[in-house]
Formats: structure tokens, sequence, C-alpha cells
């Protein structure tokens, strides 16, 4: 469903102290302002670094290293010595990728990555008081966990499979040479990224530090047919400040929102005891939009990379520039979805696809249920990450065939229609709450109330529909391959 939001948990946890005072003033716990410092200094790093160490002003190699050098230094003033957690594992997968035959470059990197944040993440139940959601380090190991994992099953798509084997995009992503030591540090710990991410494709970024960034994107849309070499260098200006703009606004609703209906509601005696059944569901799906906030603002973070420049995805359809790459939410899809599947796809954007690059488009069997459980162990260990994902499978499966069996009849007429998204949007929005509110509950205990006052109806609605409407084969959507790539289950 969705990562973490980069949050708080204690003093302990952070490198820096010297916001302390600035803390106490606000009220906001020191994690969160030094989280909040460290944006706003890439920010700033980030003009700085597309304007002063423009491509055609440094070379790659500069890019590279101070790209790294600033990523390091966020880290260490965020989290400490643990940030030695983030350093261990990168050069760990380093010695896999230079050492491991492309062959099994990908699984060793996978067991490698996946095997050391799940140590971690182990590791934080005890250290760490259990049932408090915290970023601490492993907020970082996250991302970095999936730019691992993304780049090595690129590296074996480039040199341990044919091309013909290969999809559209694993060719066009597919990486024909392993990376120098510096390019993979770059990638990985660079200072737009290390903190708060999102993951995204080594091509692409090494195609931004080189200058060819932008080129490439307009070639994929055939610019050039239009006159490309006159067109001035797009600006990222106009999508930098609007998604400042929607950061600011989705930090102003967290600080208000949550403390008005904060998740503790949900196991309130009120409303486990006394609420009737349709009080519950209202007030359960108003506290899991007063949960988004945080989210949004973590996510439209992704501007840092807009300032330095890259980001790019070509011109729309009015010959407007797209800073969209990189971009991990669409607010208005999601909040206007009329299906799990469309809201899904919109909500934390690059986690789906690093799921459907390194789980979904490869394995032979149950892809949707091995899909949901990756991601649940990316995330965590806390049960309420099962719940949720567990959840997800059954109400993806009973969504997916009331669509097919239904949906048809309904595209008659402009009326039908509307009614029939009208439904769809309450039903989605609901099942979303529904189905996402042990990911911030966290614990067994506060699930199970839950649920149990709701009683489990949306568990019950899904199987029926499951056991009882007939389900049309569903393939996963991969794109057309030759005959060949029935090898790929070996991969």
């Amino acid at each position: 469903m969705a990562a973490r939001p980069p949050a708080s948990l204690s003093y302990r946890t952070t490198g820096s102290t010297c916001l302390h005072p600035l803390s106490q003033l606000l009220g906001i716990p020191l994690d969160q302002v030094n989280f909040v410092a460290c944006q706003l200094f890439a920010l700033s790093a980030a003009f700085w670094f597309r304007i002063y160490l423009h491509p055609g002003k440094a070379s790659p190699e500069v890019r590279h290293t101070l790209a790294t050098i600033l990523g390091i230094y966020f880290v260490v003033f965020c989290f400490g010595w643990y940030a030695v957690h983030l350093f261990v594992l990168v050069l760990m997968c380093y010695g896999v990728m230079v050492t491991a035959s492309v062959s099994n470059i990908h699984r060793y990197s996978f067991f490698v990555a996946m095997g050391y944040l799940t140590i971690c993440h182990i590791s934080r139940i005890y250290i760490f008081h259990y049932g408090i959601l915290t970023t601490d380090f492993s907020g970082p190991l996250m991302i970095v966990t999936q730019k691992i994992t993304t780049l090595a099953f690129q590296v074996h798509d480039g040199l341990g499979r044919k091309a013909e084997d290969l999809s559209a995009e694993q060719h066009r992503l597919a990486v024909k040479a392993k990376p120098s030591l510096l390019e993979y540090l770059s990638y990985h710990l660079n200072f737009m990224s290390v903190i708060a991410g999102p993951c995204n494709n080594f091509k692409d970024y090494v195609a931004f530090i080189e200058g060819r960034h932008i080129h490439m994107k307009l070639l994929e849309v055939n610019w050039t047919q239009r006159g490309f070499q006159s067109l001035p260098e797009p600006s990222p200006m106009g999508a930098v400040i609007q998604k400042l703009c929607v950061t600011l606004m989705s930090l102003l609703l967290f600080l208000t929102l949550s403390k008005s209906f904060p998740v503790t509601f949900l196991i309130d005696d009120w409303f486990v005891h006394k609420a009737n059944f349709l009080s519950r569901l209202w007030y359960l799906y108003v506290v899991m939009q007063a949960a988004k906030p945080k989210y949004y603002f973590a996510w439209t973070l992704d501007a840092v990379h807009n300032a330095a420049g890259f980001g790019f995805n070509g011109m729309d359809t009015d010959g407007k520039s797209r800073w969209d790459l990189l971009s991990n939410l669409n607010i208005w899809k999601i909040e206007t979805a009329t299906s799990f599947k469309m809201y899904l796809e919109n909500w934390n954007i690059q986690t789906s696809t690093w799921l459907k690059c390194v789980c979904y488009e490869r394995v032979p069997w149950y892809p949707t249920v091995l899909t949901f459980l990756l991601s649940a162990l990316w995330h965590g260990v806390y049960p309420g990450y099962y719940f949720t994902f567990l959840t997800g499978v059954p109400v993806t499966l009973a969504a997916r065939a009331v669509r097919n069996n239904y949906r048809h009849h309904f595209l008659s007429s402009k009326a039908r229609k509307i009614a029939y998204d009208v439904v769809t949007w309450a039903v989605t929005q609901l099942a979303v709450s529904y189905t996402a509110a042990p990911f911030v509950m966290l614990a067994v205990e506060p699930t199970i109330s839950l649920y149990k006052s709701v009683f489990f109806f949306l568990h019950i609605i899904c199987l029926l529909i499951i056991l009882f409407l007939p389900i049309k084969p569903h393939q996963p959507q991969r794109q057309s391959r030759s005959p060949n790539s029935v090898k790929k289950k070996a991969d």
C-alpha cells in the first residue's frame, strides 16, 4: 500500500542536537525538525547544483562526487551513527555487484538487501518502543533497498538475458555495464533522495548527471522532429513551486487534522462500544483521511529533484514541460478513485513501480499475493502491515471480479455511468480506509478491536464475492515479448 512517511520517535534517534531549542519552542519532536531542516537544505543545494554545477560547467565526476558528499552529510546530520547501517548495506551490495555472476546478481543483491533491512526492522522492535511509528535510520534504508534491488535486476536484464526475452520497459531500462564505485555511491546516497526518496532508475539518474536526461526524454516523444535543437532548456520552477505549495498545505493539514482525528480514536471506548455501525464507518473514513496529509507532505518532496533539474518527463499535448518522472502520487486521482486498482496505481507510485519490477512481472505464480507479501516485508515487521497487505489480496480480487462482471452494464448511458462512478467511489474510499487502518495502528490488539467493532464486514463481503462471482481469468499486464520469454520464469 504505502511506504512510511518521515516521522519520528524520540530524540535519541537523532544525529544532531543543534535544532533542539527550536524543537522545544515549537513542541515538535526533534527528528521531525531535523528532517524538515534537511529537506530545506537539500532544496537550496538543489538550486545551487542545477545552476553552478550544470553539466555544461562541471564534469560528471564532479557532479557525482558532490551529490554523494552532500547526501552523506545530510544522512549523518539526521541519524548520527545509525547512518552506518546505510553505508554498510550499500558497500556490501556493491561487493555483490562486482563479484557475483550476472546470472545470479539480482538474486544475491535481493536477499542481501532485503535480509539486512529485515534484520534492522526486527531490531527496532527491541530498541524502540513497540507500536510507535518511526523512520529513524530504516527510512533511508528502505529507499536504498529499492534502489539496490532495482539496479541489480536491471544489470541482470542488460548483461544476463537476451534482448528478445525482455519486455519493452525492461529493455529500455536494462543496464549494459556494471557501474563504477562512484556511480554506485552517487546513485544510492545522493542528497536529493537519500533521506526521503523516491526510488528512480539508474539510467535516468546517470543521464541526469551527464546532462543527457532532458534530451533523452525529448527523443522518446520525437520532439526533435518539432525543432528541439532550437528550444531552451525547460525550467522546473513552475513544477517546484506547485509541489512546494502542496507540501506546505499538506504539512498544515497534518498538524491540524491529526490532532483533531487521531488514529487512537478508532479504539476509543465510545467508538468500539457505543457508536452505531454507520457512525463507526464514517469515523473510520474521517480518521484515515486525516492520516493522509503526512504522506502527501513526504511524497511531494520530489520537488528537490526537480529543483536540481532531475525529473523531466517530456512534453504534454499542449507543449508544456512535464516534471513528473519521479512523482510518487497523484492526489486528484487518489481522492476521486473509483476502484481499488486505480487508488493503488496513484498512491506511492515509485514503490509500486519497484514492486512490479522486482516481483510482479517476474514471479511465475500468484503475482498479486507475492507482491503484497513483499510489500509488507519491505515495510517492516509490525503485525499491522501484514493485516493491511493480506486484507488487500481478497479486496483486490473481489474488486476485480465485481468490475469484470458488472461494469459493462453501466456504460450504456451517461446517467448510469455517473451513478456507477459515485457508488464505486464511495465503496473504494471506504474499502481503502478499512484495509489501511491496521497499517497506521501497527499492533494486533487495536486492529482486532477495530475489525470486531465493524464485524469484519469487508472481509466477509470480499470472501463471498470471490466464492460466488465468476472470476474471469486474469493475466498480469505484462508487455508483449517473444515466445522465448517463457524462460523468464528461471529469472
